[in-house]
C-alpha cells in the first residue's frame, strides 16, 4: 500500500482520491489518467515559500475568509474531471470548505521549470482561466527572475504582463488585499 500504480486504464474520481490519501507521492489527475509529480528544486522552494509568505502575511489577523496553500493542496476543476497540485493558492470562499481540495480559487501561482513550463503555461492556463472565481495567475520563473502574470478585468477578460522591478502585482479579492513585487517573489534566489 501507499503508492498509485499506474495500469494504463480509467480512474474514477472517487478511486483516484482514495488511492491518492494512501499515497507516497502526489498525482495530478486528468480524465481518468493520473500523472506522478517530480520533486521540486531549490530555487523552486524557495520561490513558493516567498509567494506562500507574503500572500499568508495579509491575511493575518483579517476577518476575511482567504486562505493561502501551498503545493499540497489539491484545486479541483470541472467538476473533478481535472485534479490539480499548484504551487500556492488562495481561496476566499468560505464556503470552500473541502478537506483536500479546492474549488474556488481567486489565485493561482505555478512556479515554472524547464519541464513544467509547457503544462503550466498552455495545458494548465487553459483549465485555470475557466475557473469563475479566478481572478490572478501568476507564472514564476525558476530559471531566471521573470515573473508574469493574468488578471482578469472588471468585464471578465484576461490582461497579461510581465511583473517589472519596481512594480507590484495588487491582488484583490473580497476583503483581501495583499501586493506582490519581483524583490518579494525572488527573495534569496541566487541564480
Amino acid at each position: 500500500m501507499g503508492k498509485l500504480i499506474l495500469q494504463n486504464r480509467f480512474i474514477s474520481e472517487p478511486d483516484y482520491l482514495i488511492q491518492e490519501a494512501e499515497s507516497d507521492c502526489k498525482h495530478e489527475y486528468v480524465d481518468g489518467d493520473c500523472y506522478a509529480m517530480s520533486g521540486a528544486s531549490e530555487k523552486h522552494n524557495i520561490i513558493t515559500g516567498n509567494i506562500f509568505f507574503h500572500l499568508r502575511l495579509a491575511t493575518r489577523g483579517q476577518t476575511s475568509s482567504c486562505r493561502v496553500f501551498a503545493s499540497d493542496m489539491k484545486c479541483r476543476i470541472e467538476n473533478g474531471r481535472i485534479y490539480y497540485y499548484p504551487d500556492m493558492i488562495l481561496v476566499c470562499k468560505q464556503n470552500d470548505n473541502a478537506e483536500y481540495y479546492k474549488e474556488q480559487p481567486c489565485f493561482i501561482a505555478e512556479v515554472q521549470s524547464k519541464n513544467t513550463e509547457r503544462v503550466d503555461r498552455h495545458e494548465k492556463w487553459l483549465v485555470y482561466s475557466k475557473i469563475p472565481s479566478l481572478r490572478y495567475y501568476l507564472l514564476a520563473d525558476s530559471r531566471q527572475q521573470k515573473a508574469e502574470y493574468f488578471r482578469r478585468d472588471s468585464n471578465g477578460d484576461w490582461q497579461g504582463g510581465v511583473l517589472a522591478d519596481g512594480e507590484t502585482l495588487d491582488i484583490l479579492c473580497d476583503n483581501y488585499h495583499a501586493a506582490l513585487s519581483l524583490a518579494e517573489i525572488y527573495e534569496d534566489v541566487v541564480f
